[in-house]
């Protein structure tokens, strides 16, 4: 590789977990935005006469559901709902999160005090049974289930956010824009957030897969995406009563949200190494 090619390139070329990791993701991407043209069939179309066929068996490769429904088009179908909720979620929380801590971080004072003082008493509740009785109270579906995350999890930004504005509140660069006069919105968005970006990024890739997860598990438990739509979660809800008869219902979509939360982590694992300036030495 030359010496001139970028360096976050020659760090991925030298890291085969990260370009492991960024391999899967591509995978699921793909695999999720091209849907309509890779899945084998409908995956809500049934036929009773095909129910619990096993992989490998008449033209199903992972077999099929108690409806006769394919596992790989659903698998395939699921992505784009668990996925799109947990992109959803850490695109708006994160924008949510870092806007607060940017702000506290900024003023300090009473808003900073506040504004922390929230976060704290959010983060005493632990993460998934926050989330259950946030989506108990709005009930099932694909919107309240994002609604759901986004405010289970913006603190985690908001704290980071704050942190890293209070490194570089006095810097000389700061001041320096304070003392020509610059307003301090624009001094918080052109000198502040461009340098507490790199650790949010990080953060955000690997709460996705945290948030994947925790999607699937609401669905699992039932307060999640509701059939006729398909996720992985609900995937493994309808598969939990056949884990001794048909142990592909639940076993291939818990491999696919494994796979995919793997990729991810590996992933911001990479990320972390690539953009902390501090591993550059």
């Amino acid at each position: 590789m030359s010496a001139r090619a970028p360096y976050w390139l020659r760090k991925l070329l030298h890291n085969r977990v990260g370009l492991l990791g960024l391999i899967i993701v591509a995978v699921v991407i793909l695999v999720a935005v091209l849907a309509p043209w890779v899945s084998p069939q409908d995956p809500n179309f049934t036929e009773m006469a095909d129910k619990l066929i096993p992989p490998l068996t008449r033209g199903h490769l992972l077999g099929t559901d108690q409806l006769g429904r394919d596992i790989l088009a659903r698998i395939i179908w699921g992505s784009r709902i668990s996925l799109g909720i947990g992109i959803y979620a850490v695109v708006v929380s994160g924008i949510i999160g870092v806007a607060v801590g940017l702000v506290a971080g900024f003023y300090g004072g009473w808003i900073d005090t506040i504004a922390m003082r929230i976060v704290d008493v959010q983060l005493s509740f632990p993460f998934i049974l926050l989330a259950l009785v946030l989506n108990g109270i709005l009930g099932p579906g694909f919107r309240n289930l994002v609604i759901t995350l986004i405010i289970s999890s913006w603190v985690t930004y908001a704290r980071l956010a704050r942190g890293e504005v209070l490194a570089v509140r006095h810097k000389e660069f700061v001041l320096a824009a304070g003392a020509l006069g610059m307003r301090d919105w624009r001094i918080m968005i052109r000198h502040i957030l461009p340098n507490i970006i790199t650790p949010v990024i990080v953060v955000s890739s690997l709460n996705l897969a945290q948030l994947i997860v925790a999607e699937a598990a609401i669905s699992f438990l039932g307060f999640g995406v509701q059939p006729p739509q398909i996720s992985w979660g609900n995937m493994l809800s309808e598969g939990r009563d056949y884990l001794i008869n048909a142990w592909w219902l639940a076993t291939f979509p818990g491999l696919a949200l494994a796979f995919a939360s793997l990729g991810i982590n590996l992933t911001g694992d990479w990320l972390r190494d690539t953009l902390d300036p501090k591993l550059k030495l």
